[in-house]
Protein backbone atom coordinates (compact mmCIF):
# COMPACT_ATOMS: atom_id res chain seq x y z
CA UNK A 1 0.00 0.00 0.00
CA UNK A 2 1.31 3.01 -1.16
CA UNK A 3 1.86 6.04 1.65
CA UNK A 4 -1.00 8.57 0.27
CA UNK A 5 -3.04 5.55 1.08
CA UNK A 6 -1.51 3.73 4.47
CA UNK A 7 -2.01 6.99 6.26
CA UNK A 8 -5.40 7.23 5.97
CA UNK A 9 -6.04 3.61 6.57
CA UNK A 10 -3.91 3.63 9.51
CA UNK A 11 -5.71 7.21 10.57
CA UNK A 12 -9.16 4.74 10.38
CA UNK A 13 -8.21 2.41 12.28
CA UNK A 14 -5.04 3.30 14.78
CA UNK A 15 -6.44 6.61 15.84
CA UNK A 16 -9.03 5.56 17.90
CA UNK A 17 -7.27 3.13 19.57
CA UNK A 18 -4.31 5.54 20.26
CA UNK A 19 -6.95 8.07 21.66
CA UNK A 20 -9.10 5.70 23.42
CA UNK A 21 -6.21 4.40 25.15
CA UNK A 22 -4.81 8.22 26.05
CA UNK A 23 -8.00 8.62 27.53
CA UNK A 24 -8.05 5.95 29.56
CA UNK A 25 -4.70 6.96 31.21
CA UNK A 26 -5.87 11.01 31.37
CA UNK A 27 -9.33 10.88 32.25
CA UNK A 28 -12.82 11.80 30.88
CA UNK A 29 -12.13 15.63 31.77
CA UNK A 30 -8.82 15.45 29.08
CA UNK A 31 -10.25 13.72 26.05
CA UNK A 32 -9.03 17.14 23.74
CA UNK A 33 -5.87 16.09 25.11
CA UNK A 34 -6.10 12.62 23.79
CA UNK A 35 -7.63 13.76 20.64
CA UNK A 36 -4.65 15.90 19.97
CA UNK A 37 -2.13 13.98 20.63
CA UNK A 38 -3.45 11.29 18.43
CA UNK A 39 -3.97 13.87 15.72
CA UNK A 40 -0.27 15.09 16.39
CA UNK A 41 0.78 11.85 15.97
CA UNK A 42 -0.56 11.28 12.44
CA UNK A 43 0.76 14.67 11.08
CA UNK A 44 4.33 13.98 12.48
CA UNK A 45 3.92 10.44 10.40
CA UNK A 46 2.73 12.36 7.02
CA UNK A 47 5.84 14.60 7.60
CA UNK A 48 8.68 12.28 8.29
CA UNK A 49 7.46 9.26 5.98
CA UNK A 50 7.33 11.90 2.91
CA UNK A 51 11.21 12.55 3.62
CA UNK A 52 12.61 9.38 5.02
CA UNK A 53 10.08 6.70 3.54
CA UNK A 54 8.01 4.39 6.00
CA UNK A 55 9.08 2.49 8.74
CA UNK A 56 9.51 -0.91 8.58
CA UNK A 57 6.86 -1.61 10.86
CA UNK A 58 4.26 1.63 10.83
CA UNK A 59 1.70 0.75 13.18
CA UNK A 60 4.60 -0.08 16.06
CA UNK A 61 6.26 3.40 14.83
CA UNK A 62 2.89 5.42 15.53
CA UNK A 63 2.40 4.05 18.97
CA UNK A 64 6.37 4.50 20.07
CA UNK A 65 5.30 8.23 18.67
CA UNK A 66 1.80 9.03 20.44
CA UNK A 67 3.71 7.28 23.94
CA UNK A 68 6.47 9.72 23.29
CA UNK A 69 4.60 12.57 22.53
CA UNK A 70 2.20 11.65 25.76
CA UNK A 71 5.17 11.84 28.10
CA UNK A 72 6.65 15.07 26.40
CA UNK A 73 3.03 16.61 27.28
CA UNK A 74 3.99 15.58 30.86
CA UNK A 75 7.04 16.76 30.37
CA UNK A 76 6.08 20.75 29.55
CA UNK A 77 2.64 20.95 30.75
CA UNK A 78 3.15 21.40 34.64
CA UNK A 79 -0.89 22.14 35.55
CA UNK A 80 -1.78 19.54 33.27
CA UNK A 81 0.67 17.27 35.49
CA UNK A 82 -0.50 18.79 38.50
CA UNK A 83 -4.27 18.23 38.19
CA UNK A 84 -3.70 14.80 37.03
CA UNK A 85 -0.92 13.11 38.95
CA UNK A 86 -3.00 11.43 41.34
CA UNK A 87 -5.30 10.15 39.11
CA UNK A 88 -1.94 7.78 37.12
CA UNK A 89 -0.22 5.12 39.31
CA UNK A 90 3.38 4.61 38.73
CA UNK A 91 6.10 3.24 41.02
CA UNK A 92 8.34 6.16 39.88
CA UNK A 93 8.69 10.02 40.27
CA UNK A 94 10.41 9.65 37.10
CA UNK A 95 8.36 11.19 33.73
CA UNK A 96 9.73 8.53 31.53
CA UNK A 97 8.43 5.68 33.80
CA UNK A 98 4.98 6.60 33.20
CA UNK A 99 3.37 3.54 31.59
CA UNK A 100 1.29 3.51 28.50
CA UNK A 101 -0.15 0.38 27.57
CA UNK A 102 -0.61 0.14 23.84
CA UNK A 103 -1.37 -4.06 23.93
CA UNK A 104 -4.45 -5.39 22.06
CA UNK A 105 -6.39 -6.20 25.39
CA UNK A 106 -5.68 -2.48 27.06
CA UNK A 107 -6.66 -1.31 23.58
CA UNK A 108 -9.89 -3.13 23.48
CA UNK A 109 -10.39 -2.60 26.93
CA UNK A 110 -9.61 0.81 26.68
CA UNK A 111 -12.50 1.26 23.58
CA UNK A 112 -15.06 -0.71 25.29
CA UNK A 113 -14.91 1.64 29.09
CA UNK A 114 -15.18 4.30 26.76
CA UNK A 115 -18.11 3.54 24.89
CA UNK A 116 -19.45 2.61 28.27
CA UNK A 117 -18.31 6.63 29.38
CA UNK A 118 -19.55 8.19 26.16
CA UNK A 119 -23.08 6.46 26.18
CA UNK A 120 -23.99 7.53 29.77
CA UNK A 121 -27.55 8.60 29.87
CA UNK A 122 -26.64 12.29 30.59
CA UNK A 123 -26.25 13.04 27.09
CA UNK A 124 -28.30 13.23 24.72
CA UNK A 125 -28.45 10.08 21.73
CA UNK A 126 -27.41 12.03 18.38
CA UNK A 127 -24.83 13.33 20.75
CA UNK A 128 -23.66 9.63 21.92
CA UNK A 129 -23.10 8.51 18.40
CA UNK A 130 -21.01 11.43 17.38
CA UNK A 131 -19.04 10.91 20.40
CA UNK A 132 -18.89 7.34 19.27
CA UNK A 133 -18.19 8.52 15.79
CA UNK A 134 -15.18 10.99 16.83
CA UNK A 135 -13.40 9.41 19.78
CA UNK A 136 -14.37 5.30 18.69
CA UNK A 137 -14.50 5.11 15.01
CA UNK A 138 -11.89 8.21 14.26
CA UNK A 139 -14.62 10.39 11.78
CA UNK A 140 -13.39 14.04 11.17
CA UNK A 141 -15.71 16.38 12.23
CA UNK A 142 -16.99 16.86 8.39
CA UNK A 143 -17.73 13.55 8.19
CA UNK A 144 -19.88 13.27 11.19
CA UNK A 145 -21.69 16.54 10.12
CA UNK A 146 -22.39 14.57 7.01
CA UNK A 147 -24.10 11.85 8.59
CA UNK A 148 -26.29 13.62 10.29
CA UNK A 149 -27.01 16.27 7.49
CA UNK A 150 -25.47 19.50 9.47
CA UNK A 151 -22.89 21.57 9.71
CA UNK A 152 -19.59 21.30 11.61
CA UNK A 153 -20.55 24.28 13.76
CA UNK A 154 -23.30 22.62 14.93
CA UNK A 155 -21.71 19.25 15.72
CA UNK A 156 -18.87 21.31 17.32
CA UNK A 157 -21.21 22.73 19.69
CA UNK A 158 -22.60 19.23 20.44
CA UNK A 159 -19.68 17.40 21.20
CA UNK A 160 -18.54 20.11 23.23
CA UNK A 161 -21.96 20.58 25.22
CA UNK A 162 -21.63 16.44 25.56
CA UNK A 163 -18.10 16.85 26.78
CA UNK A 164 -19.18 19.18 29.46
CA UNK A 165 -21.56 17.05 30.74
CA UNK A 166 -19.28 13.95 31.32
CA UNK A 167 -16.15 16.26 32.78
CA UNK A 168 -19.14 17.93 35.08
CA UNK A 169 -20.97 14.40 35.90
CA UNK A 170 -17.40 13.05 37.12
CA UNK A 171 -17.87 9.74 34.58
CA UNK A 172 -15.32 7.27 34.85
CA UNK A 173 -14.05 5.51 32.06
CA UNK A 174 -14.19 2.21 33.18
CA UNK A 175 -16.50 -0.89 33.29
CA UNK A 176 -19.62 -0.69 35.13
CA UNK A 177 -19.99 -3.13 38.21
CA UNK A 178 -21.66 -6.28 36.90
CA UNK A 179 -24.64 -5.30 38.88
CA UNK A 180 -25.19 -2.22 37.04
CA UNK A 181 -24.39 -3.94 33.61
CA UNK A 182 -27.46 -4.93 32.24
CA UNK A 183 -29.13 -1.53 32.73
CA UNK A 184 -26.05 0.83 31.15
CA UNK A 185 -25.75 -2.09 28.62
CA UNK A 186 -28.97 -0.98 27.05
CA UNK A 187 -27.54 2.39 26.43
CA UNK A 188 -24.68 1.13 24.49
CA UNK A 189 -27.00 -1.24 22.17
CA UNK A 190 -29.17 1.68 21.28
CA UNK A 191 -25.81 3.99 20.60
CA UNK A 192 -24.88 1.20 18.24
CA UNK A 193 -28.16 0.14 17.33
CA UNK A 194 -28.77 3.72 15.93
CA UNK A 195 -25.22 4.14 15.29
CA UNK A 196 -25.85 1.37 12.45
CA UNK A 197 -29.51 2.74 11.52
CA UNK A 198 -27.76 5.81 10.87
CA UNK A 199 -25.73 4.57 8.26
CA UNK A 200 -28.18 1.99 6.63
CA UNK A 201 -30.75 4.80 6.19
CA UNK A 202 -28.65 7.55 5.63
CA UNK A 203 -29.92 11.07 5.57
CA UNK A 204 -27.00 12.48 3.55
CA UNK A 205 -28.13 14.59 0.42
CA UNK A 206 -25.93 12.22 -1.54
CA UNK A 207 -26.58 8.91 -0.37
CA UNK A 208 -28.79 6.66 1.29
CA UNK A 209 -26.24 3.93 2.33
CA UNK A 210 -22.97 4.98 4.61
CA UNK A 211 -21.29 1.29 4.88
CA UNK A 212 -18.34 3.25 6.82
CA UNK A 213 -20.92 3.66 9.95
CA UNK A 214 -22.53 0.28 9.29
CA UNK A 215 -19.21 -1.48 9.57
CA UNK A 216 -18.25 0.95 12.20
CA UNK A 217 -21.30 -0.21 14.58
CA UNK A 218 -20.65 -3.56 13.53
CA UNK A 219 -16.94 -3.40 15.31
CA UNK A 220 -18.19 -2.02 17.96
CA UNK A 221 -20.41 -4.34 18.38
CA UNK A 222 -17.98 -7.36 17.88
CA UNK A 223 -16.03 -5.95 20.68
CA UNK A 224 -18.92 -6.29 23.72
CA UNK A 225 -18.73 -10.00 22.75
CA UNK A 226 -15.07 -10.25 22.63
CA UNK A 227 -16.23 -9.39 26.89
CA UNK A 228 -17.17 -11.91 28.45
CA UNK A 229 -18.61 -9.40 30.86
CA UNK A 230 -20.62 -7.83 27.68
CA UNK A 231 -21.22 -10.89 25.87
CA UNK A 232 -25.20 -10.64 26.23
CA UNK A 233 -27.61 -12.70 23.64
CA UNK A 234 -29.20 -8.99 23.26
CA UNK A 235 -25.54 -8.26 22.12
CA UNK A 236 -25.34 -11.40 19.71
CA UNK A 237 -28.61 -10.65 18.66
CA UNK A 238 -28.17 -7.04 17.36
CA UNK A 239 -24.73 -8.34 15.83
CA UNK A 240 -27.35 -10.71 14.02
CA UNK A 241 -29.28 -8.24 13.09
CA UNK A 242 -26.31 -6.15 11.57
CA UNK A 243 -25.37 -8.97 10.11
CA UNK A 244 -28.67 -9.77 7.77
CA UNK A 245 -29.25 -6.25 6.51
CA UNK A 246 -25.26 -6.02 5.56
CA UNK A 247 -25.51 -9.19 3.25
CA UNK A 248 -27.62 -6.85 1.14
CA UNK A 249 -25.93 -4.16 0.74
CA UNK A 250 -24.76 -4.81 -2.99
CA UNK A 251 -28.31 -5.39 -3.94
CA UNK A 252 -29.82 -2.31 -2.09
CA UNK A 253 -28.43 0.45 -4.24
CA UNK A 254 -27.43 0.68 -7.87
CA UNK A 255 -24.81 1.39 -9.98
CA UNK A 256 -25.83 4.75 -10.21
CA UNK A 257 -25.83 4.99 -6.02
CA UNK A 258 -29.59 4.95 -6.22
CA UNK A 259 -31.78 3.04 -3.76
CA UNK A 260 -33.30 -0.47 -4.81
CA UNK A 261 -36.44 -1.13 -2.95
CA UNK A 262 -36.74 -5.01 -1.05
CA UNK A 263 -39.00 -6.47 -4.66
CA UNK A 264 -36.60 -5.52 -7.10
CA UNK A 265 -33.19 -6.36 -5.54
CA UNK A 266 -31.00 -8.87 -7.72
CA UNK A 267 -30.59 -11.64 -4.71
CA UNK A 268 -27.45 -13.67 -6.62
CA UNK A 269 -26.02 -10.33 -4.92
CA UNK A 270 -26.98 -11.19 -1.33
CA UNK A 271 -24.01 -12.27 1.03
CA UNK A 272 -24.08 -15.61 1.74
CA UNK A 273 -21.33 -15.58 3.96
CA UNK A 274 -22.73 -12.54 6.42
CA UNK A 275 -26.34 -14.96 6.32
CA UNK A 276 -24.48 -17.47 7.97
CA UNK A 277 -22.96 -15.22 10.34
CA UNK A 278 -26.07 -13.81 11.43
CA UNK A 279 -27.70 -16.92 11.73
CA UNK A 280 -24.61 -17.87 13.79
CA UNK A 281 -25.06 -15.23 16.02
CA UNK A 282 -29.30 -15.39 16.62
CA UNK A 283 -28.35 -18.71 17.40
CA UNK A 284 -26.11 -18.10 20.29
CA UNK A 285 -28.96 -15.18 21.31
CA UNK A 286 -31.64 -17.52 21.71
CA UNK A 287 -29.27 -18.79 25.18
CA UNK A 288 -30.94 -16.66 27.83
CA UNK A 289 -35.13 -15.32 28.94
CA UNK A 290 -35.23 -12.38 27.83
CA UNK A 291 -36.68 -11.73 24.24
CA UNK A 292 -35.69 -7.72 23.55
CA UNK A 293 -36.33 -5.96 20.46
CA UNK A 294 -32.95 -7.22 18.64
CA UNK A 295 -33.97 -10.43 18.65
CA UNK A 296 -37.74 -9.69 16.99
CA UNK A 297 -35.57 -7.27 14.29
CA UNK A 298 -33.07 -9.96 13.61
CA UNK A 299 -36.00 -12.85 13.37
CA UNK A 300 -37.25 -10.10 10.73
CA UNK A 301 -34.11 -9.34 8.83
CA UNK A 302 -33.50 -13.33 8.97
CA UNK A 303 -36.55 -13.94 6.78
CA UNK A 304 -35.96 -11.05 4.27
CA UNK A 305 -32.89 -13.06 3.37
CA UNK A 306 -34.97 -15.95 2.10
CA UNK A 307 -34.96 -15.40 -1.64
CA UNK A 308 -38.25 -16.92 -2.23
CA UNK A 309 -41.45 -14.99 -1.66
CA UNK A 310 -43.48 -18.00 0.09
CA UNK A 311 -46.32 -17.65 1.98
CA UNK A 312 -44.71 -18.57 5.38
CA UNK A 313 -41.85 -16.41 4.87
CA UNK A 314 -44.38 -12.79 4.93
CA UNK A 315 -46.57 -14.37 7.64
CA UNK A 316 -44.39 -14.76 9.68
CA UNK A 317 -42.59 -11.70 9.23
CA UNK A 318 -45.93 -10.24 10.14
CA UNK A 319 -46.11 -11.73 13.18
CA UNK A 320 -42.70 -10.82 13.82
CA UNK A 321 -43.64 -7.26 13.36
CA UNK A 322 -47.00 -7.69 15.36
CA UNK A 323 -45.07 -8.77 18.11
CA UNK A 324 -42.48 -5.85 17.83
CA UNK A 325 -45.04 -3.37 18.13
CA UNK A 326 -46.78 -4.88 21.32
CA UNK A 327 -43.04 -4.80 23.16
CA UNK A 328 -41.99 -1.28 21.82
CA UNK A 329 -44.07 0.25 19.89
CA UNK A 330 -42.74 2.92 16.81
CA UNK A 331 -44.39 4.43 13.54
CA UNK A 332 -41.62 3.24 11.33
CA UNK A 333 -42.11 -0.19 12.79
CA UNK A 334 -45.64 0.02 12.15
CA UNK A 335 -45.13 1.41 8.48
CA UNK A 336 -42.66 -1.73 7.89
CA UNK A 337 -45.42 -3.66 9.02
CA UNK A 338 -47.85 -2.47 6.25
CA UNK A 339 -45.34 -3.62 3.89
CA UNK A 340 -45.49 -7.17 5.67
CA UNK A 341 -49.49 -6.88 5.76
CA UNK A 342 -49.68 -6.44 1.89
CA UNK A 343 -47.20 -9.26 0.74
CA UNK A 344 -49.47 -11.87 3.27
CA UNK A 345 -53.41 -10.46 2.79
CA UNK A 346 -52.84 -7.92 -0.19
CA UNK A 347 -52.45 -4.62 -0.54
CA UNK A 348 -56.06 -3.47 0.09
CA UNK A 349 -55.86 -4.09 3.71
CA UNK A 350 -52.20 -2.73 3.90
CA UNK A 351 -53.33 0.58 2.36
CA UNK A 352 -56.00 0.60 5.52
CA UNK A 353 -53.56 0.36 7.75
CA UNK A 354 -51.11 2.65 6.35
CA UNK A 355 -53.38 5.47 6.03
CA UNK A 356 -54.02 5.48 9.57
CA UNK A 357 -50.28 6.29 10.39
CA UNK A 358 -50.93 9.50 8.99
CA UNK A 359 -47.56 9.89 8.74
CA UNK A 360 -47.79 12.66 6.39
CA UNK A 361 -44.10 14.72 6.96
CA UNK A 362 -42.37 11.59 6.56
CA UNK A 363 -41.24 10.73 2.61
CA UNK A 364 -41.27 6.78 3.21
CA UNK A 365 -44.77 6.90 4.10
CA UNK A 366 -45.70 8.30 1.09
CA UNK A 367 -43.08 5.77 -0.92
CA UNK A 368 -44.72 3.38 0.23
CA UNK A 369 -48.74 4.21 -0.17
CA UNK A 370 -47.57 5.36 -3.57
CA UNK A 371 -46.50 1.34 -3.47
CA UNK A 372 -49.53 -0.06 -2.03
CA UNK A 373 -51.59 2.10 -4.98
CA UNK A 374 -49.68 1.72 -7.87
CA UNK A 375 -51.89 -0.69 -10.21
CA UNK A 376 -55.02 -0.02 -8.06
CA UNK A 377 -55.00 3.63 -8.77
CA UNK A 378 -52.34 5.12 -10.17
CA UNK A 379 -53.62 8.58 -9.55
CA UNK A 380 -53.26 8.04 -5.92
CA UNK A 381 -49.84 6.88 -6.23
CA UNK A 382 -48.56 9.92 -8.27
CA UNK A 383 -49.81 12.19 -5.49
CA UNK A 384 -48.23 9.86 -3.07
CA UNK A 385 -44.98 9.72 -5.05
CA UNK A 386 -45.02 13.67 -5.90
CA UNK A 387 -45.45 14.17 -2.21
CA UNK A 388 -42.59 11.53 -1.22
CA UNK A 389 -40.16 13.14 -3.91
CA UNK A 390 -40.65 16.73 -1.94
CA UNK A 391 -39.95 15.65 1.74
CA UNK A 392 -36.98 13.41 -0.11
CA UNK A 393 -33.51 15.00 1.03
CA UNK A 394 -31.04 11.94 -0.84
CA UNK A 395 -30.76 12.48 -4.21
CA UNK A 396 -30.39 9.23 -4.76
CA UNK A 397 -33.91 8.59 -4.08
CA UNK A 398 -35.00 11.67 -5.43
CA UNK A 399 -34.11 9.95 -8.58
CA UNK A 400 -35.59 6.50 -8.40
CA UNK A 401 -39.03 8.06 -7.11
CA UNK A 402 -38.98 10.34 -10.09
CA UNK A 403 -38.91 6.76 -11.74
CA UNK A 404 -41.54 5.26 -10.46
CA UNK A 405 -43.83 8.40 -10.93
CA UNK A 406 -43.05 8.03 -14.95
CA UNK A 407 -44.29 4.62 -14.81
CA UNK A 408 -47.27 4.90 -13.39
CA UNK A 409 -48.14 7.43 -16.01
CA UNK A 410 -47.28 10.96 -14.40
CA UNK A 411 -44.95 13.69 -16.26
CA UNK A 412 -40.93 13.41 -14.50
CA UNK A 413 -39.87 15.76 -12.35
CA UNK A 414 -38.23 19.30 -13.35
Amino acid sequence: MEQQELIPHLFRTEYRKITAVLCKLFGISHIEIAEDIASDTFLLASELWGVRGLPENPTAWLYTAAKNKAKDYFKHNAIFNEKIKQEIKRSSSDISEIEIDLSDKNITDSQLQMLFAICNPSIQAEAQIGLALRILCGFGINEIADAFLTNKETINKRLFRAKEKLRVENVKIEFPPETEIHNRLETVLTTLYLLYNEGYYSSSQDVSLRKDLCLEAMRLTHLLLENKITNKPTVNALLSLMCFHSSRFEARTNQQGETVLYHDQDTSLWNKELIDKGEYFLNLASNGTKLSKYHIEAGIAYWHTHREDIAEKWDNILLLYNELLFIEYSPIAALNRTYALAMANGKEEAIIEAEKLNLKDYHLYHLLLGELYTGLNNIKAISHFEIALKLSKSTADKNIISTKIIKCGGKPAE
